[in-house]
């Protein structure tokens, strides 16, 4: 085979198949109860790996499936050409700051559009919930999702949580 003709490693690399993710219905429940107890700040990131490896067939499959994959979830770019996404700041006069933090994001046509107020879970407003506003504004609605509380990622996320508790 002349040497111009030979496929380069990189081709080949990209043509294998990727690990299939595992289902929810894979995981033993025990897991997800320690998973509950680990972000609810009643188990420490060590102790809860212990147990979950105990319970499962492998640490390395355990974690794939419960740490969240943001950049797989996104299904809307925030650059795509149907959206306008932008973060604000509005007034809240009945709260302490005086403002608040929001993820606007409108349709690119001219309105009025119905509205979605976004609300999201107990880690505030990360990438995922971002994406959901992004969604529906593709869709043709405007999306509003405020801030509450995302430090910037999971673990402090966490840790923030269970100082609530």
């Amino acid at each position: 085979m002349p040497e111009g003709d030979r496929p380069k490693p990189e081709a080949q690399e990209m043509t294998a198949t990727p690990h299939a993710a595992l289902t929810q219905a894979e995981i033993d429940q025990r897991v997800f109860d320690l998973h509950d107890r680990y972000c609810h700040g009643r188990m420490d990131r060590h102790s809860f790996l212990q147990r979950a490896a105990a319970a499962t067939a492998g640490r390395v499959a355990m974690t794939r499936a419960l740490l969240p994959r943001y950049a797989q979830a996104q299904t809307v770019s925030f650059t795509d050409e149907r959206i306008k996404a932008r973060h604000v700041r509005y007034p809240s006069p009945g709260g302490t700051s005086g403002t608040m933090r929001g993820y606007l994001v409108q349709p690119s046509g001219t309105g009025p559009f119905p509205v979605v107020l976004v609300i999201h879970e107990n880690r505030g407003l990360n990438p995922y919930v971002e994406d959901v506003a992004r969604r529906l504004a593709a869709e043709g609605f405007l999306a509003l999702a405020p801030v509450g509380g995302y430090p910037g990622n999971d673990d402090d996320g966490r840790d923030l949580q269970a100082r609530l508790n």
